[in-house]
């Protein structure tokens, strides 16, 4: 029995180095880990949250011109080719005797044998002018009061037709349909006080 007290008594007096006793030992609680509802453990040193995998599959709609909110909130600003700063197309406003110029933009024109061709837009408080882009040549004149109606499809798409009795009908296709509708209808009431029908339909 005495050798087995000599020897706890040896190793509980034995030092182990220079203690500073000064310094106050406190105990650190332990961690608790809990789980998240997706059964990973939460709290204490978690493995980093892992980026979300790049696919290229588009998201819905994307590329797609769908008329909501975004039309909405489009901002209008008419002249979208700066005409002032062409000199070839002011040269045919003023040959014609305009120089306000209500829209501008390039647009596709379908022809008759369905071709699609690239045209400039233009609107003004008088008439439509249709130009080339690539020659810079007048194709078309059309004078808003020989307009009868403007007709659009029912499908959120970007394809609508100027009618005109007198002349055969111009069927174009623009990202700012809704645009130039408006623009004809407020420049030919604004000049003839006359409202042009537009007609919605899927044939």
């Amino acid at each position: 029995m005495d050798r087995f007290v000599t020897r706890r008594r040896a190793q509980a007096d034995q030092p182990s180095g220079n203690i500073d006793d000064s310094r106050e030992v406190v105990e650190e609680p332990p961690e608790i880990v809990g789980v998240d509802s997706n059964g990973s453990a939460a709290g204490g040193e978690s493995s980093p949250p892992q980026q979300a995998k790049k696919t290229d599959k588009p998201l819905p709609f994307m590329g797609m011109k769908v008329r909501r909110r975004a039309n909405l909130l489009r901002e209008c600003n008419g002249d979208y080719i700066d005409v002032p700063s062409d000199p070839y197309l002011s040269r045919i406003l003023r040959k014609q005797g305009d120089g306000k110029v209500l829209f501008a933009d390039k647009v596709l024109r379908f022809t008759g044998t369905g071709k699609i061709k690239r045209r400039i837009l233009l609107i003004t408080d008088l008439a439509i002018y249709i130009i080339d882009p690539d020659s810079d040549v007048l194709k078309r004149r059309i004078a808003l009061a020989a307009v009868d109606k403007l007709c659009m499809s029912e499908l959120n798409d970007d394809f609508f037709a100027i009618v005109i009795p007198s002349e055969y009908d111009c069927l174009m296709a623009s990202t700012r349909k809704t645009e130039i509708v408006n623009t004809l209808l407020e420049a030919t009431k604004s000049k003839s006080e006359y409202e042009l029908e537009v007609f919605r339909s899927n044939r």
